[in-house]
C-alpha cells in the first residue's frame, strides 16, 4: 500500500507541474512583445 501512495503522489505532482508550466507558457505567448508595444505607441503618436 505504501508503494501505491508514493506512485499516486508522483503522478499528481507531475500533473500539477504540467498545468503550472502550461499556464506560464500561455501567459508568455499571449503577452504583447516589446516591439509590438513600441510600434503601437508610434502609431498612436502619428
Amino acid at each position: 500500500m505504501r508503494n501505491s501512495d508514493t506512485f499516486t503522489f508522483w503522478v499528481a505532482a507531475i500533473i500539477i507541474l504540467h498545468f503550472i508550466i502550461g499556464f506560464i507558457w500561455l501567459i508568455i505567448k499571449m503577452s504583447p512583445k516589446k516591439s509590438d508595444k513600441k510600434e503601437k505607441i508610434d502609431q498612436d503618436n502619428e
